[in-house]
């Protein structure tokens, strides 16, 4: 249990989207997350960040990528600086090139989550040192480690399983979970309406790789006819950050698409056939601000609640998954 086997490939690399990696490179580093995970259980503390700094920079706040990031380079001897975006002179009084030219003399890795996917490709691209996206508005590489870790806790083999996504479906999540499940043979449905379509370049994109497994990648409209036969139904915010002018129009578009019992016994899966996911934070008609004056949203508190919810292990494989990525970076 205590042995840890690191790729040698993945020395020094970046995660920018799920294509930084090859369909194996992203397999094998959710077989090292699984690994670390039962080391920790085990209790079991290692060194492999042993005197290595990672900084944190983030333009958009978050509760799990944070502390999922600083907990795992403390379990391993390294250290994690958090940079808010208050913190740094992104696109004002410094350019993200002279940024990451200064802080990759200073740090051995970084992670950004904010807003643009060029200010992690330049960070990248200048600092010298492993960057890895944490979230942009276009993708989210991190989660989407996390959400295949949990499926595989769940039912051993992933490959031929069937996940649905419910909600906006070209948001960052749908599309990084897209690409995810294509590497990893997992047949995906993308279930949202015709409003809010992934960008069809990227789903011809993701049939390419499926294909190489055998799964499948389709785009359903009909929530109903979507769901028959899947093992996980997973879904995130109507709402995503910066686009709160649109809460109406979403909460109008995205009703029929909220996950509820009636549509988890659709799926025709019951018991251990069946998981639910979410990302994260939900709107599952708790005690938030949101929540208080909408209802359930995304989710319906059942279902949320429910024995075939793994939010909270999922929740938890981001500090696994984001721990695999440190250790493989960085090994020496």
């Amino acid at each position: 249990m205590n042995e840890i086997t690191i790729n040698p490939a993945l020395k020094g690399r970046s995660l920018l989207t799920l294509n930084s990696f090859t369909d194996d490179e992203m397999c094998e580093l959710i077989d090292l997350a699984v690994a670390l995970k039962a080391r920790k259980a085990a209790g079991v503390r290692g060194d492999l960040l042993h005197r290595r700094n990672i900084v944190l920079i983030f333009e958009k706040g978050s509760t799990r990528t944070r502390n999922s990031c600083i907990v795992a380079a403390q379990d391993e001897g390294g250290a994690a600086q958090y940079l808010g975006g208050h913190e740094t002179h992104f696109g004002h009084k410094e350019s993200v090139k002279d940024s990451a030219r200064v802080l990759g003399r200073l740090y051995d890795g970084i992670l950004f989550r904010g807003f643009s996917q060029r200010t992690v490709e330049d960070l990248a691209k200048y600092s010298g040192v492993p960057v890895w996206n944490g979230l942009t508005d276009e993708s989210h590489p991190t989660q989407i480690l996390a959400d295949l870790m949990t499926l595989r806790e769940a039912f051993g083999d992933i490959g031929g399983r069937k996940l649905v996504y419910m909600g906006d479906g070209r948001n960052n999540v749908a599309n990084s979970l897209m690409m995810g499940c294509a590497k990893a043979g997992v047949n995906y449905v993308n279930c949202t309406p015709r409003e809010l379509l992934p960008d069809p370049a990227l789903v011809a994109r993701a049939r390419e790789i499926a294909a190489r497994h055998g799964s499948t990648i389709d785009v359903e409209n009909d929530p109903a006819v979507a769901v028959r036969g899947a093992n996980a139904l997973y879904t995130d915010v109507w709402v995503s950050m910066g686009e709160e002018d649109k809460t109406a129009e979403r909460l109008r578009l995205l009703r029929p698409y909220q996950v509820n019992m009636d549509l988890c016994r659709a799926t025709g899966n019951p018991g251990g056939e069946l998981i639910f996911l979410h990302c994260l934070p939900a709107f599952h008609d708790c005690e938030t601000e949101v929540s208080r004056e909408t209802g359930a949203q995304e989710v319906a508190d059942d279902v949320f609640e429910s024995d075939f919810s793994r939010v909270f292990d999922e929740a938890e494989n981001r500090m696994h998954t984001i721990k695999a990525l440190f250790v493989s970076a960085l090994q020496r």
